[in-house]
């Protein structure tokens, strides 16, 4: 390259920090800005005034995540539990059990799921009332086409019409979307359900195996990485907050404007939130005026609470990760054992759970004593020994809008990876893209994609290599086949005035 081209990424989330450091490999000059104290985004971690870790939320790592399982392995780190069981709560008691998927006999999909997963209450005939709902596991295929055919429609409204029973879909559909997409089913784009539950669970047997970090994100993974972009000569920059992009008259970007700050700039990738990029777009003149940008204001972000509770006495759990429903209506929560997962919390002599709260309206507002006290409570309902127990350190992590809302009719408004500025390309979990992964992983990956858009932009250096989803199963295959047949026949001989 002649000229060494400055590239300006915006976001130091998985997104933003895998481009910065693919580019920085390449040769690039890059900036990254991150608008927090540290790398990282809602995965960052830092300590309590009490010198304990803590970070936005715990954050597993499916068996799918081959491209984040990569980068691990290049950086030559270890940061990662076994793969682990595990539970599902209500208030009466543990409702599912799940194994580790890929120590079983291998079953064709979605057999295994349904065959090994133990449930303790939900009865067979309620179980299979979800096998006409196949048949949408089968339509909908991650296409665009796909996508606007479901994403109008909510996820209730899906598993209704599919003849799900009422049973199933309160204690076992619900609940997955509450952790799955943040947010109860009438709240839920059923093309973002079928997406999600495919990856996560449906598409192979050992998909729903998940591993966990030894330590906050922040210091096992994304420490170590910024060490490699600025040792490559990349600069990582904390508390600077974009307020504009700066457009020639060619009507290509040329620099980034941060707390006053102008960064020039050769290219730009933005790799923030739903509710990052708006904050931007409500100081953006420039990003105002395009359609596409302004259009993001139709998207919404999701309030999440990430809570750390240390406690007087060690409690014993049943699994290490806990899923829990049935406490609120329109909240889901997880809680974590961190003395089986973390390495610190190891030799303590009392728990340490984390338990973070999803679609957490309603909590954001409350003071730490009575978020602390509703934490106790639904624990204690739980595993009662958690009554006797006494809080002696406490973590409280608000974030109004923390995760992207996948609601009925969003898909249209989302971004590809290219813009209509040229030289300006976006990654992240809601960045409209096929590669078909999900969350931590999809966000990675479409930074991976940004990278790769730099250089085709630039024509120099070599592209990333991204590691596809593993390809369907051959009867799926097969499946969709046939379907797309049918699809494409009653396109071309039946009338076309139904709504999709």
């Amino acid at each position: 390259m002649p000229e060494q081209k400055q590239v300006t990424v915006v976001g130091a989330g998985w997104a933003g920090l895998g481009a910065a450091y693919h580019l920085t490999q390449q040769g690039y000059k890059v900036t990254l800005l991150e608008a927090g104290s540290y790398p990282g985004g809602l995965v960052a971690g830092w300590k309590t005034p009490n010198g304990n870790s803590v970070e936005g939320g715990i954050h597993g790592f499916w068996y799918p995540y081959q491209n984040i399982f990569a980068l691990v392995r290049e950086l030559g780190l270890n940061p990662f539990t076994s793969f682990t069981r595990s539970c599902q709560y209500s208030p009466a008691g543990v409702e599912v059990e799940s194994p580790i998927f890929q120590d079983l006999p291998k079953l064709p999909t979605p057999l295994g799921t349904f065959i090994y997963t133990k449930f303790k209450r939900l009865p067979l005939i309620d179980r299979l009332s979800a096998l006409p709902l196949l048949y949408t596991l089968v339509d909908f295929d991650n296409s665009d086409q796909a996508w606007r055919r479901y994403d109008k429609i909510t996820a209730r409204e899906l598993f209704k019409d599919f003849g799900v029973s009422a049973r199933l879909y309160k204690e076992a559909f619900e609940p997955m979307l509450l952790v799955g997409l943040f947010a109860p089913g009438e709240m839920c784009s059923a093309a973002a359900a079928l997406g999600m539950l495919y990856y996560f669970i449906l598409a192979h047997q050992p998909n729903f195996d998940v591993v966990w970090c030894r330590g906050t994100v922040g210091q096992k993974i994304f420490k170590p990485l910024v060490e490699r972009i600025e040792k490559a000569g990349g600069r990582v920059l904390t508390n600077r907050r974009v307020q504009d992009i700066i457009v020639d008259h060619d009507g290509k970007a040329t620099g980034i404007v941060a707390e006053n700050e102008v960064f020039y700039s050769d290219a730009v990738v933005f790799a923030v939130s739903v509710n990052g990029i708006k904050k931007i777009l409500s100081s953006s003149p420039t990003l105002q005026s395009c359609q596409e940008f302004s259009n993001l204001n139709n998207l919404g972000g999701i309030d999440v609470l990430a809570t750390r509770l240390w406690f007087d006495r060690k409690i014993q759990t049943r699994h290490p990760s806990n899923a829990c429903f049935g406490f609120n209506p329109t909240t889901g929560w997880t809680f974590f054992d961190l003395n089986r997962l973390q390495d610190e919390y190891y030799d303590l002599p009392g728990s340490v759970i984390e338990a973070d709260f999803y679609h957490a309206n309603q909590f954001l507002y409350l003071s730490d004593e009575e978020i602390i006290s509703i934490v106790k409570r639904d624990l204690a309902t739980c595993l009662p020994e958690f009554h006797k127990a006494k809080v002696i350190d406490s973590s409280i992590i608000r974030v109004a809008g923390g995760v992207t809302h996948f609601a009925p009719g969003s898909y249209q408004y989302m971004l590809p990876a290219r813009t209509s500025i040229e030289n300006v390309f976006m990654s992240g979990d809601w960045i409209v893209n096929n590669h078909g992964s999900w969350s931590q992983e999809k966000a990675y990956v479409t930074g991976l994609e940004a990278a790769n858009l730099v250089i085709d932009y630039f024509g120099h250096g070599s592209k990333a290599k991204i590691i596809a989803v593993e390809p369907d199963e051959p009867h799926i295959q097969w499946a969709r086949s046939i379907n797309a047949t049918v699809r494409d026949f009653s396109k071309n001989f039946l009338p076309g005035f139904w709504l999709p």
